[in-house]
């Protein structure tokens, strides 16, 4: 009988238990949210708008390093994902980016001006 009770006791304490992983697994979901604004920030660099080419949807920017694609500082050029981003910068800006490696091209994926 001693048994039969503590297999039920341990039955319902499993249910108990498993009712509650949604809970934390929401909540969890918090500290992914976190991860990713964290990531974003880390893919952020630092850089100077050297021109801006609309007909070819091409900045070059003078930039920092370039975590997210273990790349040095330089020049470069690079592809923009939206052509409106190149309405918001002009030569000798000062800008904070977001680049990706998209099939082998690298695009700016964000941008602002620095404050």
């Amino acid at each position: 009988m001693k048994a039969i009770h503590t297999t039920l006791q341990a039955a319902i304490l499993a249910a108990a238990v498993m009712a509650g992983v949604p809970a934390m697994a929401d909540h969890g979901g918090h500290a992914d949210h976190d991860q990713q604004a964290t990531n974003a920030m880390a893919d952020t660099a630092n850089g100077e708008i050297k021109k801006v080419d609309k007909p070819s949807g091409k900045l070059t920017i003078k930039h920092g390093e370039l975590k997210n694609l273990g790349m040095g500082a330089m020049t470069m050029v690079f592809r923009v994902k939206d052509a409106a981003m190149l309405d918001k910068v002009k030569a000798g800006d000062k800008v904070r980016f977001t680049v990706e490696n998209a099939n082998g091209a690298m695009m700016v994926t964000a941008i602002e001006v620095a404050k």
